[in-house]
């Protein structure tokens, strides 16, 4: 990645500060989310894990092994480096969770009372919202956290092949709606203010950017496929860790197996038609 133009590394890391800012379209849809409607929420959940485990599944993880593939590596070498990699952003995760304390991970299993109490029936208990505020926040953490490769990966997939950067842009921006959405609606329905809610969302998403240049400044002198390829799959097994650790619990807690599905699907929907509509153009 030598001799690389000047305004190639300006529109890598404008697709990466589009892929973050869309947290704040997220976000903005909490304006339009009545206090006791939780079905919205519920969705939203679901629509994000939704989006986030089709794009793991069928556009990350396959870049991740073609870049293996890249280095003249056997297919099966290249299939399990790519599972190491995925595994090792689930074993990441896990860290992650292990070392926030158990009472205030929103995490940790719950108990019949503790999911009784983020009920809409309940939510005039003070716990409930201090429950729902955590969620949001913890959720606008681990979701900054695992957009720091993501930024770091579109910024450097948009130097070596700007096609892919945009791919890759469009992918992480379209599921970073959703998440803006996961953050910013507990914060809402906890807090009742709507700018709290939006900044929380926005702040998770310039993880993105901030990945970027953490990648230019420290790591781009050491960057190759090998790089890229373990880079693809750690995100990959972080996005799926935070699909079934996280989102797809809270979705059933806010709503049910119906609502929870819906997003799902409507999700996976979206995800299929906006990669396929890309590679049309």
């Amino acid at each position: 990645m030598q001799d690389i133009a000047f305004d190639t590394y300006l529109l890598a890391f404008a697709l990466t500060l589009f892929a973050g800012l869309a947290t704040s379209v997220g976000a903005l849809l909490a304006f339009f989310s009545h206090a006791k409607n939780y079905t919205i929420l519920s969705i939203g959940l679901g629509f994000s894990a939704g989006v986030m485990i089709y794009v793991s599944f069928m556009e990350i993880l396959p870049k991740s092994t073609q870049s293996f593939l890249n280095l003249s590596m056997s297919e099966i070498s290249a299939e399990l480096i790519t599972l190491i990699a995925f595994f090792g952003g689930m074993a990441l995760s896990a860290l992650i969770d292990y070392l926030v304390p158990e009472d205030v991970n929103p995490h940790e299993p719950k108990t019949n009372t503790e999911l009784l109490e983020l009920k809409p029936e309940n939510k005039n208990n003070l716990i409930s919202n201090s429950a729902l505020r955590r969620t949001g926040v913890f959720t606008a953490l681990a979701i900054g956290i695992h957009n720091f490769p993501e930024g770091f990966a579109t910024f450097v997939s948009a130097l070596d092949d700007i096609t892919l950067g945009v791919s890759i842009a469009l992918a992480i921006a379209l599921h970073n709606i959703p998440e803006g959405m996961a953050v910013s609606l507990p914060i809402y329905h906890a807090t009742g203010e709507r700018k709290k809610a939006f900044w929380y969302a926005t702040l998770s998403g310039l993880a993105e950017p901030i990945g970027a240049i953490i990648g230019f400044f420290i790591l781009l002198p050491f960057m190759g496929d090998l790089t890229l390829g373990v880079t693809f799959g750690v995100v990959a097994g972080i996005m799926i860790y935070i699909s079934f650790d996280e989102l797809l619990p809270a979705a059933r807690v806010y709503g049910n197996a119906h609502t929870t599905l819906a997003g799902i699907t409507l999700g996976m929907l979206v995800m299929a038609l906006s990669l396929l509509l890309f590679q049309t153009f």
